[in-house]
């Protein structure tokens, strides 16, 4: 960030101003990003501030003998006169509500706060400190107090209230609240860090309540635990009761990203190759099932969400949901999502609804988490000539085949050559760093009869020595030969490995050309697919 949009940014935020100067006390002044970069990952100390949407700003530093990296957020806070005003702005904004056209959605809620907010105040620059009014009942309000109390009054009517400042920050992944403590989080570029945010025992109940109205699934003590979805899709779990978390209301919320990352991105901080990229490029293409599996938080679902730009523009989406977190590009997509609230007698599940997408003749079907029997429906879908593309918790292709061919979702294991690859991700430590690496991607052949058991067979796998994937099934893969080059009608199956080059090396100029943009990526891939490689924007 240059000097003058640095202080240009601290002349339109009087709390940032405020933070820096308290900060420079303590410390030498922090470093300003428009964007943080990744590199910073290894810096033992940072000291950086950045901002995040709207006007919260965040300062992330680390002093000697710390565990935790500070997160500390710079929000605006009320002053005795700011709470007098908004107090009257809240009480008059409730006075005029019953009068006004109903309101349904969080937007809407809050066009209509700001729209109450211009109509009960009066701007005046010299009112700053002061509480009085107008002429004509108006509150008078100078700049930075509109600012303040209108943040103030969205973030605890339709926001996150305490949380706001996480789930305005693009680079949160995980916000972990247990009462009593400081909120911690999981940074995408820090890890673990410690916020500047504690849950204080006193209100942590009735907050643990409010926020799980926010979902659409209120707790009690009879009720303890609550999941659901905020608007903006991140994931909630709920526990409230004492009898069952001991400390008190404890939440997580995982974190929806708006933008999904791209696969370039992927490649670029080796979470995989541009080999593994080009191998599940062919696969989609020609209609091949993939199951993504892994631990909680390896990462799944972002490569899942990264990988389906690969699958043809002209294809028509199925998509399946407890919660929405798929993300795909195509005109064509039919999210649906289960009902688990109201009367029983309403709640339809995964495997309905996956049966129901039979019928509406998808071209691919996306389950977005396959957890327990709804993985009959996902086999039956791809016994009938239907790709699938799912997540799913296992650790390895042997896993995988155990749990689906064991109770409860007892597939037969003649019928497990319906799956075609099983890629592993994980979460590890290398070299005291925290990764996201695919393991390895299997091959399904099919069931032995010989010796009662599913044929795979190993087609990457990832080296931890030097940090590199390794494609072990380099002119000796089933998939590729047997169920890309048949469908894709090459005479001399061999012909296939020139076509996994050619995507390789145009996925490798892409990352060498820094095109790690969601939307750009899309446009790229699918500017091959329309008009071939000649009209791709990058020389290859």
């Amino acid at each position: 960030m240059s000097k003058d949009e640095e202080e240009k940014i601290i002349k339109e935020n009087p709390h940032l101003r405020n933070h820096l100067q308290e900060i420079e006390k303590k410390m030498n002044r922090p470093v300003f990003y428009s964007k943080v970069p990744r590199d910073l990952k290894g810096e033992e100390n940072p000291n950086i501030i950045y901002p995040t949407k709207g006007v919260v700003f965040i300062h992330i530093y680390k002093t000697e003998g710390e565990e935790f990296t500070n997160y500390q957020s710079i929000e605006p806070e009320l002053n005795e006169v700011e709470k007098q005003k908004r107090d009257i702005i809240l009480e008059r904004i409730y006075e005029k509500t019953p009068y006004r056209d109903r309101v349904k959605t969080d937007e809407e809620i809050k066009n209509a706060i700001k729209k109450f907010f211009d109509e009960l105040t009066v701007l005046d620059e010299k009112a700053g400190g002061k509480l009085e009014k107008s002429k004509g009942g108006k509150v008078r309000i100078s700049s930075v107090e509109k600012m303040d109390i209108e943040y103030d009054i969205l973030k605890n009517i339709v926001g996150g209230g305490p949380l706001e400042c996480f789930m305005r920050d693009p680079y949160i992944e995980d916000i972990h609240i247990i009462t009593g403590e400081y909120v911690h989080l999981i940074h995408k570029v820090f890890d673990m860090v410690k916020t500047n945010i504690n849950i204080d025992k006193k209100w942590a109940s009735r907050f643990s309540q409010e926020f799980a109205e926010k979902i659409g699934s209120p707790v009690s003590e009879g009720q303890p635990i609550a999941d659901g979805t905020l608007p903006d899709g991140s994931r909630v779990n709920i526990i409230h009761s004492k009898d069952v978390s001991l400390k008190g209301p404890t939440m997580t919320v995982r974190k929806f990203s708006e933008t999904p990352i791209s696969i370039t991105q992927l490649i670029n901080w080796g979470t995989f190759d541009a080999g593994v990229a080009a191998y599940l490029w062919l696969c989609l293409q020609y209609g091949r099932s993939i199951f993504v599996c892994g631990e909680t938080a390896s990462g799944k679902t972002t490569t899942a969400n990264a990988m389906f730009v690969f699958i043809p523009p002209d294809k028509k989406i199925y998509s399946v949901e407890n919660t929405p977190e798929v993300q795909v590009p195509h005109a064509v997509w039919q999210q649906l999502l289960t009902k688990t609230s109201g009367p029983k007698e309403g709640h339809i599940d995964e495997g309905t609804l996956l049966a129901a997408g039979l019928r509406s003749r998808p071209d691919y079907i996306i389950p977005g988490e396959t957890r327990g029997i709804e993985g009959r429906v996902v086999f039956q879908a791809m016994q009938t000539g239907h790709p699938v593309v799912t997540t799913f918790h296992a650790g390895s292709v042997t896993k995988v085949i155990q749990r689906f061919t064991g109770h409860p979702i007892n597939i037969p294991k003649t019928f497990m050559d319906n799956l075609d690859v099983v890629l592993i991700q994980m979460a590890v430590e290398r070299k005291g760093e925290r990764l996201r690496r695919v393991l390895s991607i299997d091959e399904i052949e099919g069931y032995n009869k010989e010796v009662d058991g599913i044929m795979s067979r190993k087609a990457f796998e990832w080296n931890p020595v030097d940090d590199t994937h390794i494609f072990k099934a380099n002119r000796n893969s089933y998939i590729l030969e047997q169920r890309c080059a048949k469908h894709a009608g090459y005479a001399d199956l061999s012909q296939i490995y020139d076509e996994f080059d050619r995507r390789k090396h145009i996925i490798e100029r892409m990352v060498e050309e820094e095109i790690f943009d969601y939307y750009e990526v899309v446009q790229f891939i699918w500017t091959f697919y329309r008009e071939g490689e000649k009209r791709l924007p990058i020389s290859l």
